[in-house]
């Protein structure tokens, strides 16, 4: 048993430390990436790379890690909470419901996304509040300041799950396409081609797993997929959350009035799509990571 319980810590800190590698190796391309899906008028005017120059210039280097901090503490638990209720759902669809094949990852992998989220909303909230400030204009001071202040000025505890909508709709397609592209490609590589692209697991030779480039390949390519689908509704959730900083937030009350209202704006590629280019940049080395660390983390900590 008590494997079995700590086992529950081990992956625990697998999938936390997964997510704080991957977030920080990605954090200047989050940042840059919320002040352009808001159009923030210091920045507005300027493309994705343009951007990535002007914030050191404007806010010193740090500035591209502005709401890092807030990110980090929201990332462990929520990497955490992903990977180990991945596991879970799995199991309990397999034996529940009798599912299993490819459609038990999607639908494990939707429900590890959506648990996630819930649980680590207001911590979202608050980096994208932080991150969306320009040196010079802050209304928040810090981690603790913004939670007060969200508390107390926007309506409570559901100030803090504004968006929340957007994000669950777009978490499903999003979380399940990851790992269902993930799950697939993994295994149908291994039976393909286990020579060239497998090897035996560290810690029990008789499980073979991805060879580290091809994990990252795999990753890389599950995560741009899953982007495509979701990204919209993400656009949604930033201007969501940011509700009250923006101008013209009045309009952006509901998911479908947000879509609509940036439609009708910006367009599907300047409105809908800003900034994807970026988040193909940023999203595929932070899937890569992401999931390569779990499998080493995996083999470390003895989860095989």
């Amino acid at each position: 048993a008590a494997r079995r319980d700590f086992y529950w810590l081990r992956s625990f800190i697998a999938g936390g430390v997964a997510g704080c590698c991957a977030k920080t190796t990605t954090a200047p391309l989050d940042r840059v990436k919320i002040l352009l899906q808001a159009h923030n008028h210091h920045y507005k005017h300027l493309g994705v790379f343009s951007t990535l120059c002007a914030v050191p210039k404007k806010e010193g280097y740090l500035g591209l890690y502005k709401g890092n901090g807030a990110m980090m503490i929201r990332i462990f638990p929520y990497g955490a909470i992903q990977f180990m209720a991945f596991d879970q759902y799995k199991k309990v669809i397999k034996k529940r419901l009798g599912i299993s094949g490819h459609v038990h990852r999607l639908m494990a992998g939707s429900m590890a996304g959506i648990t996630a989220v819930i649980c680590t909303y207001p911590l979202d909230m608050v980096r994208v509040r932080l991150a969306f400030q320009v040196k010079g204009e802050h209304k928040y001071m810090g981690i603790i300041h913004a939670f007060k202040m969200i508390y107390t000025k926007e309506g409570g505890f559901s100030g803090f799950y504004r968006g929340l909508m957007p994000t669950v709709v777009g978490m499903a397609p999003y979380a399940g396409f990851s790992f269902f592209t993930f799950g697939t490609l993994k295994s149908i590589g291994l039976a393909q081609a286990p020579n060239l692209l497998g090897r035996p697991s560290l810690d029990n030779p008789d499980v073979l797993v991805l060879k580290t480039h091809v994990n990252l390949l795999c990753g890389g390519i599950a995560g741009a997929i899953a982007q495509t689908i979701s990204y919209p509704l993400d656009v949604t959730r930033r201007r969501m959350q940011l509700g009250a900083v923006l101008p013209d937030s009045e309009k952006c009350l509901t998911m479908v009035q947000t879509l609509k209202y940036v439609y009708q704006q910006h367009g599907v590629r300047r409105g809908l799509y800003r900034g994807l280019s970026l988040n193909y940049i940023r999203c595929i080395p932070s899937q890569a990571v992401a999931f390569t660390t779990y499998e080493l983390m995996k083999q470390f900590l003895h989860l095989n």
